[in-house]
This record gives structure tokens, sequence and C-alpha cells, in this order.
């Protein structure tokens, strides 16, 4: 995910500068699920990959961190998942499929069309996570 550029102020005729390490190489990939139980507050349940360009290191999610998404999730929730994949690839996937159908008396999964802002609600959640991560300035 590459965040958007950002603003900040300074001083009247003063840059402001940010001084950042490294070259810059690194990817950060985010996955999460908005939770829904009737009665209770929603949460959101996330994971976070990271990138640094090392040899044998994965660029982002495969199917198995996906699957280990939705088995916490089930931990934590203690009930049956209605899984809605947005625009995701994975349940294309021979690992993910089979997963979904060996887990079928739980999980229940639709998938949604290419572009649908209107039918997903996590679109505006990952908008304001991408707007504060255009002015975050890590140290490490």
């Amino acid at each position: 995910m590459t965040p958007p550029r950002a603003r900040t102020w300074g001083r009247i005729g003063q840059t402001p500068v940010v001084r950042v390490r490294g070259r810059g190489s690194g990817r950060v990939s985010m996955a999460g699920m908005a939770c829904y139980k009737p009665d209770q507050r929603s949460r959101l349940i996330d994971a976070i990959r990271e990138y640094r360009s090392r040899k044998d290191e994965p660029k982002g999610f495969g199917w198995r961190d996906f699957r280990d998404l939705i088995v916490h999730a089930r931990i934590q929730l203690g009930g049956p998942i209605v899984l809605v994949w947005d625009n995701v690839r994975l349940p294309l996937t021979a690992g993910m499929r089979e997963f979904i159908d060996a887990n079928a008396g739980w999980l229940t999964v639709f998938q949604l069309p290419t572009y649908a802002p209107d039918l997903n609600p996590t679109e505006g959640v990952w908008s304001l996570v991408k707007r504060d991560i255009g002015n975050l300035a890590a140290a490490d």
C-alpha cells in the first residue's frame, strides 16, 4: 500500500523537513475484516505484513495468511462467519477453496463485484487509514 502525499504545516518561510532513514524500499500490506455480531459492538480484526526486500521474504499476503486471519476471527467471535470478499483474488486459489469447502459448517463466503464501494463498508475505513499513514514518519 503506497500512502498518498500529505500536507503538513510549518512557520511562514520555513519549509518543514522530515528526515527518513534507509532507502525506502520497504512495503506494508494490510488485511482486515469488519466484524458485526448482533447486539454487540463491531470489531476490526486486522493483520499487517512488512516487506523489506529480503531474500525469500513474501511481498504480501498469501492464502494461508488469510486463512489464519479467518480462523483468528472465528476464535474471537465464537460463532459462524459470513465472509464478504471484496476485490481479492485469493478465493480463487485451490488452497483457499479447499479451506472454504472443508469449513462450510461455520464459514459462508460471498464475493462482491470487482468495484463496489457502496456495498463494502470497509472502503471508508481504509480511506481513513491511508490518510493517516501519509503523515507517518516511522523511525524503524
